[in-house]
């Protein structure tokens, strides 16, 4: 359930673990802990771009080459999904870009 509290910029999860943390989950940086990377969520959320826009790539060239509709309909279709969640992780990316500038606010 602490999954809950995820896309809020700041929070309390009540089932997080007590680990000194006391579940504090940060939507840029994930849960709370000592001894983190900072910049290991940074770098996630990138890869996670990069996949997504070489899937949208290799969608769309399916559209282009489909050799029915039917076809050409279930690449748009995928498409569609995907450009979905690109724009999720491209706006959690700007958060975690406004986070990362000094003095940037936490709620």
């Amino acid at each position: 359930m602490a999954a809950d509290c995820v896309g809020v910029a700041s929070t309390r999860c009540p089932e997080a673990p007590g680990d000194g943390a006391e579940g504090i989950v940060d939507v840029v940086t994930g849960p709370a802990r000592e001894g983190d990377d900072p910049d290991a969520a940074w770098r996630e959320l990138h890869e996670e771009r990069e996949a997504l826009e070489r899937a949208l790539s290799l969608c769309q060239t399916r559209q282009r080459v489909a050799r029915d509709d039917a076809e050409a309909g279930a690449a748009a279709r995928e498409e569609a999904e995907l450009l979905l969640s690109l724009d999720r992780v491209l706006t959690r990316i700007r958060a975690a870009e406004y986070g990362r500038q000094p003095g940037a606010r936490r709620w």
